[in-house]
């Protein structure tokens, strides 16, 4: 043990929670015995604590759960007054004992608009983490911050805000509702995750509910171009889907990390992490599901130059999903909604990374069709890859005619994604505008009004 100046914001703490000396150190006796680990932990060891002394190995997590516990919010050893706030540019980009260790900081530097985070670049070693990740985080069933026993009511009523935030996303775009998310996160999940629960089914179910939110975190910080930090979140998204326990989940989360590498044109690990998450998910989860992992996989074979395995694979998900779809997929396997379009719109990438463009911009159109109304942005997005094949094909009257329909759909969408793709399609149209194309004159006018007008 280290000494140091007396450790003022512990005592606070301690006198916040109305415990004597004695009862703290019971309280972490408690936690670390819940954990495995026997401390001997007693009056004089707090009194140690609050003169300065810092504890040994975990002892300050079991101390900042007990706390916790009594004062009915989530604190860290940061809180403790155990340790700096760190804002480096490796947060997040580990996978500890607990993921929230992570997730915390990185919580309060999205509410404080600290930049270091939004400006953070895509780590492509970081994308290879989930495939050495050893999986070495204790049970955690002490109980909850509100001295309740969580259960699926409790599970259902985050995954029913988690969707709801989905649905929000996808109407909206990703800045909207960022922070409330942030938030809710934080002050509502958090504490739950670190709760105690009926079963271990309920345990295993709301780790996996509080993966998807901060899924969808990834999710919003890359639909605002914010590379960096997706890739944090979704390597958070899945330590707590491995420690969930889920079937497939944690793959799912790999599946995604695949997906971002592709777009961003970092393969490097694409198509390790896709082989990966497949292998997780094969056999043991719903055919629609396991569609979507196979997707993946085959726009990782494509992506490397394996035309034919790459169109096998994609023939195998289409299978699957057009066979009985049996079981309603997961929670998890829902984050951009129904299988179908999701298959469709990935097959398209496929078609579009092998060159028939022809093919992928079928797909394209039939994946914007097939969602539902309120999936906005992604049927623009759909809409405007379908115009983008068009027009490779020489097609500049089509292309427009699917521009602008994609156009009708970003109206109160605030997405950088968007704004790109029209900035894009004006690029492409400048050539028809300058030989007097007229259908191209007058989308690039309306382009030009919906950037001057849209949300940045």
């Amino acid at each position: 043990m280290t000494t140091r100046t007396p450790n003022q914001q512990l005592k606070d703490l301690v006198d916040e929670s109305g415990l004597t000396y004695q009862a703290v150190a019971k309280a972490v006796r408690s936690v670390a015995a819940e954990n495995g680990v026997t401390l001997r932990t007693n009056k004089s060891t707090i009194e140690h604590w609050i003169s300065g002394t810092v504890p040994a190995a975990d002892t300050d997590r079991y101390l900042a759960v007990a706390l916790s516990r009594r004062v009915g919010r989530i604190l860290t050893p940061v809180d403790l007054g155990f340790a700096e706030p760190e804002e480096d540019d490796s947060l997040g980009l580990s996978l500890g004992a607990d993921p929230l260790d992570s997730l915390l900081p990185m919580w309060r530097s999205e509410l404080n608009r600290r930049r270091f985070l939004t400006t953070s670049a895509y780590s492509v070693a970081a994308s290879a983490l989930p495939l050495s990740y050893a999986q070495e985080i204790a049970d955690r069933t002490a109980a909850a911050l509100t001295g309740q026993v969580t259960g699926m009511a409790e599970v259902a009523a985050v995954r029913d805000m988690i969707r709801a935030f989905s649905e929000m996303d996808e109407r909206h775009g990703g800045q909207h509702g960022r922070t409330a998310l942030v938030t809710y996160l934080r002050d509502d999940v958090a504490p739950l995750v670190r709760g105690r629960f009926r079963t271990d089914d309920v345990r295993r179910q709301m780790l996996s509910a509080a993966s998807r939110g901060v899924h969808l975190l990834g999710w919003k910080s890359y639909d605002a171009g914010q590379q960096g930090l997706a890739q944090r979140y979704y390597l958070q998204s899945y330590a707590l889907a491995a420690e969930s326990e889920v079937t497939g989940h944690d793959g799912f989360v790999m599946r995604t990390m695949a997906m971002q590498g592709l777009k961003i044109h970092h393969p490097e690990h694409c198509r390790a992490l896709a082989e990966t998450g497949l292998d997780r998910a094969k056999g043991r989860v719903d055919a629609p599901t396991e569609a979507l992992f196979r997707i993946v996989h085959a726009h990782t074979l494509a992506k490397a130059g394996q035309r034919h395995p790459a169109l096998a694979e994609a023939n195998r998900a289409r299978a699957l999903l057009e066979a009985d779809p049996g079981d309603e997929p997961a929670f998890w396997a829902l984050a951009w909604g129904p299988p179908a379009p999701s298959l469709y719109s990935r097959a398209a990438k496929v078609h579009e990374t092998l060159g028939d463009h022809q093919a992928a911009a079928e797909q394209y159109a039939r994946a914007a069709a097939s969602r539902p109304g309120m999936y906005a942005r992604i049927v623009a997005l759909d809409l405007v890859a379908s115009a983008e094949m068009q027009l490779k094909q020489g097609g500049i009257e089509q292309a427009c005619a699917t521009w602008g329909k994609s156009m009708d759909h970003m109206d109160g969408v605030h997405s950088v994604r968007t704004r790109k793709a029209v900035t894009r399609m004006r690029a492409d149209l400048a050539r028809f505008r300058a030989r007097g194309v007229r259908c191209a004159a007058e989308l690039d006018a309306r382009a030009r009004d919906f950037l001057t007008s849209a949300p940045a």
